[in-house]
Formats: structure tokens, C-alpha cells, sequence
């Protein structure tokens, strides 16, 4: 895990999120397909009712010593987790607009009515994928039919 990763927490505390970037492997179909032509790398969904904390939460980050972390996750790592007590390397410092960051981290910001449809694209691509939060996601719809 790296500082590539940060953004995976670009958001308010609980709000469940849906992210997808390009990785090696990805197809150009599979790009087209989720993230759109020419939108860049990296696409974070989030729902219509998490929007306004997402717009006004002041979010703080800590900086923390990485050698205290180590990967978990099967079979690549997906999270870092510190294993003793770890003490933050100063106070935390408001990360500011996170609408801004991911303006300026050229991140797609897409707001849905509901994750699922998304999740279920995404998980099923060629995108490297994460999502934090899911289970503070609306209920998937019913099926019909």
C-alpha cells in the first residue's frame, strides 16, 4: 500500500463509497465501460443521500509512521494495519475540500441513487476496486421479473 491509496478515504466517517482505477491489467473495454473515455483513472461513487456531509464534512487527517504498518488481505493486500499502539507524528490537520481533492487528484466523483449496480460492475471488471463503508449503502433494489 502506498500514498496512492489516500484517496480511498476522501470522505466522511461511515459514508459507504465505491472505487474503481485503472491497473495493468485492465481492459480498454472495461474502462470505457465504468470509468468513460477519456475520464481519466480513478472513479469514486458515492450516493445522492451521502452528498451534502460529503460537501460540508471538515474532515481531519493524521500522519502516522508507516514502518508500524504492515499489508493484510488475501491474495493481494487490500489494507494496512498497525499490529502495537501507533502514535500519530503530530496533530491532525484538516484535509480540506475533499470535492477539491479529488478535483485536483483527477478522481471522477459520481453520485448515484444506489452503489449496487455499480459494485456489481465494478467487481466484475478487469479495475482494480475497493469499497469501504458498503454496508451503510441503501438496500439493493429488488429484482423484477
Amino acid at each position: 500500500m502506498s500514498a496512492d491509496r489516500c484517496p480511498d478515504y476522501w470522505f466522511p466517517r461511515q459514508c459507504p463509497r465505491a472505487m474503481a482505477w485503472t491497473v495493468p491489467d485492465t481492459t480498454d473495454a472495461d474502462r470505457e465501460r465504468i470509468i468513460g473515455a477519456g475520464c481519466g483513472r480513478r472513479i469514486h461513487a458515492i450516493e445522492y443521500g451521502w452528498l451534502e456531509a460529503f460537501l460540508t464534512v471538515r474532515l481531519y487527517g493524521y500522519r502516522l509512521p508507516a514502518e508500524k504498518f504492515v499489508p493484510i488481505g488475501e491474495p493481494v493486500p487490500n489494507a494496512m494495519v498497525a499490529t502495537e499502539p501507533v502514535e500519530p507524528l503530530g496533530p491532525p490537520e484538516p484535509v480540506g475540500s475533499l470535492l477539491q481533492l479529488h478535483e485536483e487528484a483527477g478522481i471522477q466523483l459520481r453520485v448515484l441513487d444506489n452503489l449496487w449496480a455499480f459494485w456489481d460492475a465494478v467487481t466484475t471488471s478487469s479495475l482494480g476496486w475497493s469499497g469501504i463503508r458498503l454496508r451503510n449503502a441503501r438496500p439493493r433494489p429488488a429484482r423484477t421479473g
